[in-house]
């Protein structure tokens, strides 16, 4: 597993205390897991994510992620409508690994209220999180 300072902690998303992420593009949201969490899952084999335009809950899970480890819930960080699910991981669950915060993305909120994002921790916030957790 990696050291702390080798974690790749994005600066352009907001961090669920549960590991997610969410950036902001234009009107939606992306979401994904943080290199901490593919890290600490080991390699990824399986991910189960939400039906399109099923209406989440900001915390409330919205699929898994299971692993050669084990198996983890994923939380949304916002609430709102999916309208978009990577399709790419049905084949390729491993790109959450190689790109948690890229090609390994998740899922697409159209928010209901952006002003979710500002109640989740920025990179620094999260960083100070992790070491709390070592």
């Amino acid at each position: 597993m990696k050291e702390l300072d080798e974690l790749v902690i994005a600066d352009d998303v907001r961090y669920t205390k549960d590991h997610e992420w969410g950036r902001l593009e234009g009107d939606v949201v992306t979401c994904g897991l943080s290199d901490y969490a593919q890290d600490q899952l080991g390699d990824i084999v399986y991910v189960e994510l939400p039906e399109l335009g099923q209406e989440l809950e900001q915390g409330s899970e919205f699929g898994t992620v299971e692993s050669v480890k084990a198996v983890a819930e994923l939380y949304s960080p916002v609430s709102g409508e999916v309208t978009e699910i990577n399709s790419e991981l049905e084949d390729s669950p491993q790109l959450v690994n190689q790109d948690p915060y890229g090609q390994g993305w998740l899922i697409k909120i159209k928010p209901r209220d952006i002003k979710e994002l500002d109640k989740l921790m920025d990179a620094a916030q999260y960083k100070e999180m992790l070491k709390g957790l070592e």
